[in-house]
């Protein structure tokens, strides 16, 4: 899933000037939709509601760092199980459901404390894009 990705700045959508090879060539074996629609025009909700099949007012996350209740099955806990490597990099806008996990006695730093803390993915290479000042 790409994000902030306009449509138009692909060379497989026809842009004239700006060439995208890779995302060309996974466009040329997947699908490429003329039309698509999100859940929330709030980027981590949308993203919850991808990851869950689920729509917002259902999962429950329904904006940026709003967790995903920690019982929120994801297409990472299922694609588990069928030896999939499912992996979350770069931003999802998502934060731990903390009080959940403590309700049900997970442990944040266990395997699936991290998990549910990652959307149901395995950790790899988060950014959320929110950095503290560094003082300098």
């Amino acid at each position: 899933m790409c994000d902030q990705l306009r449509w138009d700045y692909l060379s497989c959508y026809g842009h004239p000037n700006l060439h995208t090879p890779n995302i060309d060539a996974l466009a040329s074996r997947g699908v490429r939709y003329e039309r698509a629609y999100v859940q929330s025009p709030v980027c981590g909700a949308s993203r919850m509601s991808t990851y869950t099949g689920r729509y917002v007012h259902a999962h429950g996350a329904s904006w940026n760092f709003v967790p995903l209740k920690a019982g929120e099955l994801t297409i990472g806990d299922h694609l588990r199980p069928l030896g999939v490597k499912t992996v979350l990099i770069g931003k999802t806008h998502m934060k731990a459901d903390a009080p959940g996990m403590a309700r049900l006695g997970i442990d944040p730093n266990s395997r699936i404390g991290v998990r549910i803390a990652e959307c149901g993915f395995d950790p790899f290479e988060r950014d959320d894009g929110l950095h503290p000042y560094s003082g300098h």
